[in-house]
């Protein structure tokens, strides 16, 4: 299993390319779910942007996507289906480390080990700032949802569950 540490040096050298300033926020409490880091960072849940792994089709013709959504959302199948192409399914937790280089809980669209396409719910705009984990299970960044979606090359689709 990759080290932790590996995840979150990529995305701090990630954003000191292409963000500059953002900080990294390091806790000593854990962040890994959406309730605890909501608690830790004093926000409301879904001011959590939390990153899903989805893999879009099956066999040959499948790919790997990011989808960042406001943390108490839920995906729906078949607004994912229509705005991505393809039903999703959830990456498993070695499937999402393989592909992000993240541990579940530390997963985000900063410090990929190679460009994987990324999607953000419009649920992240109902708020000014959101905190994405940052490759670690006690590591962050505060950021408006349209620097998300600009840093990361995202596209805006409306996939959560009403």
């Amino acid at each position: 299993m990759l080290e932790p540490i590996v995840s979150l040096e990529s995305v701090r050298a990630d954003l000191a390319i292409r963000a500059p300033e953002l900080s990294l926020i390091l806790t000593e409490d854990s962040t890994a779910t959406v309730e605890e880091a909501a608690q830790v960072h004093g926000v409301v849940p879904d001011q959590i942007a939390k990153t899903l792994g989805v893999r879009l089709g099956s066999g040959e013709d499948a790919r790997i996507v990011l989808v960042v959504m406001a943390g108490t959302k839920r995906l729906d199948n078949r607004k994912a289906r229509e705005a991505l192409g393809a039903k999703p399914r959830f990456l498993n937790g070695e499937e999402v480390l393989a592909a992000t280089s993240h541990p579940p809980g530390g997963v985000c669209p900063f410090g990929l080990p190679s460009p994987i396409p990324v999607y953000c719910d419009i649920s992240l705009q109902a708020f000014d700032m959101v905190i994405p984990a940052a490759g670690s299970l006690n590591a962050s960044v505060m950021l408006s949802p349209a620097h998300l979606a600009d840093l990361t090359g995202a596209e805006w689709v409306q996939v959560a569950q009403d």
